[in-house]
């Protein structure tokens, strides 16, 4: 079975169009808007496309898309195109079901792009989806995605996009059942360079058990995008439908497990990053940032270790970003893709001093300036939240902490000049609690670990029995 899958893995477009079209079972409709036919090019270039194509059409003048589509506020959206799979899927289904609803596996692929063209220069970008029955006349079953498209030339985009259109229907009909190798699939004939998918969600019956937060991590760790996004309810999000000009404050940790410490941070920058904000809107976005450097051990990702940290995130309310980035600049640079308001990032002492030691930016030609250059490029400012030392029971603060002697003029300037600021507000009790003790002291069943965490972080612990702890039973709880 693995050489099988291997082997499917390596058709390129035309095989895998050209099996579509000699496979009789498979049915459906084509919606292209914003760079040509291109996907649907494929199934007619190989030949048979009667056996897969019911109908192929593109409405690229907004006042036609509106008429069949409706109205909306963004037309390369997935609004957009959750409304053309709508309109296109039951359409299909009307036409063709009592004619060939027996044997066929329907389908509606559509996507809405935004390419380079003679009045468009910017960066591609766009949403794919296909909606499709797994056995004939099944419930449906839907993948969605977005891709940004870096080619620099409009012919290579559409050529991009023509590739992951046909990978993406493919995996559908023949890769379902393994979504982790349909996944890896979509990058197939592809590289970075020319294509990044950024967002995934699969929903239906062909998926359940499916958890799209795992799915999430997996375009991370296969390589397919460097930071992914979803809400508190797990829902997976594309990062710009969310943050598009929003204020963000970030903050970076392992969450494992989040600690009264890591909730009185949140609360003291959110305050202190939203003073003098009255617009609801403008208030700052709180995202958890989890690396996979955090999440990966000696045998690689253990999903079930990352499953537990999604599920105890899920309490804090806040959305959660998985990211392959090592630098704060990297982060950066990533966010500011979608914003051009303040972004915040949440640094304990500890993680400041690790900021400012030199050692890790050897591999940098520029070393710690160039790093700090990058970071502070955009509107950038670091909020720290002091600590206790453990020896002494004296609070280290902004103002007390000791960096080393080369950098500390640099400091200096930072905070002088208001991109390094002190967290104002903060609970004295909580700065000496730290994640590892924590998890250590329930992994040696220490009792006293529950006073060091939220209630409802310690709620979840023990009803799933997370860290090894036995499941409380509901009538303890």
């Amino acid at each position: 079975m693995r050489i099988m899958n291997e082997q499917q893995q390596r058709m390129g477009a035309h095989d895998k169009a050209l099996r579509m079209n000699l496979d009789r079972s498979v049915h459906g409709t084509f919606a292209e808007i914003g760079a040509g036919q291109e996907v649907a090019r494929w199934f007619f270039h190989v030949g048979g496309a009667s056996g897969t194509i019911a109908k192929t059409m593109s409405a690229y003048d907004m006042a036609v898309s509106d008429a069949i589509y409706g109205t909306s506020d963004r037309y390369v959206s997935r609004k957009r195109l959750e409304s053309m799979l709508d309109h296109e899927y039951p359409l299909l289904l009307e036409r063709l079901d009592e004619k060939r609803g027996d044997t066929a596996r329907f389908f509606a692929y559509a996507n809405t792009v935004a390419a380079r063209s003679y009045s468009r220069h910017e960066e591609g970008h766009g949403w794919m989806g296909i909606r499709f029955q797994a056995e004939p006349r099944s419930p449906h079953s839907e993948i969605i995605i977005h891709v940004k498209l870096f080619d620099t030339v409009n012919t290579h985009e559409q050529e991009t996009l023509g590739l992951i259109g046909v990978n993406l229907i493919y995996a559908a009909n023949y890769l379902r059942d393994n979504p982790l190798e349909l996944i890896g699939s979509l990058m197939d004939g592809l590289t970075r360079d020319r294509v990044e998918v950024d967002m995934i969600k699969f929903d239906g019956p062909a998926f359940e058990g499916v958890d799209n937060r795992v799915m999430s991590l997996e375009l991370v760790h296969r390589g397919l995008t460097d930071l992914v996004m979803y809400r508190a309810d797990g829902e997976a999000v594309q990062a710009g439908e969310v943050l598009y000009k929003r204020k963000l404050l970030v903050l970076r940790g392992s969450f494992r497990p989040p600690t009264n410490a890591i909730k009185d941070m949140l609360e003291s920058a959110t305050a202190q990053f939203s003073e003098g904000t009255l617009d609801a809107d403008q208030k700052p976005i709180v995202l958890l940032e989890m690396t996979l450097n955090n999440l990966l051990g000696d045998r690689g990702i253990d999903l079930s270790d990352f499953m537990s940290r999604a599920e105890i995130l899920q309490t804090m309310g806040s959305s959660v970003l998985i990211t392959n980035r090592t630098y704060f600049h990297d982060v950066v640079a990533s966010l500011a893709h979608y914003t051009t308001n303040d972004i915040g990032l949440v640094l304990g002492i500890p993680a400041l001093l690790e900021l400012f030691n030199e050692k890790y930016y050897t591999e940098l030609s520029g070393g710690i300036l160039e790093s700090f250059g990058a970071l502070f490029k955009a509107r950038v400012r670091l909020f720290i939240y002091p600590s206790k030392d453990p020896h002494t029971g004296e609070i280290i603060t902004l103002s007390t902490v000791k960096v080393p002697a080369n950098v500390r003029q640099l400091l200096a300037y930072l905070v002088e000049n208001g991109f390094v600021v002190a967290l104002k507000q903060y609970d004295p009790d909580h700065l000496d609690i730290f994640p590892h003790d924590v998890l250590a002291k329930i992994m040696e069943g220490q009792p006293d670990w529950e006073k060091l965490v939220p209630p409802e972080v310690a709620a979840v612990i023990h009803e799933r029995g997370y860290f090894g702890i036995p499941v409380r039973p509901a009538s303890d709880r």
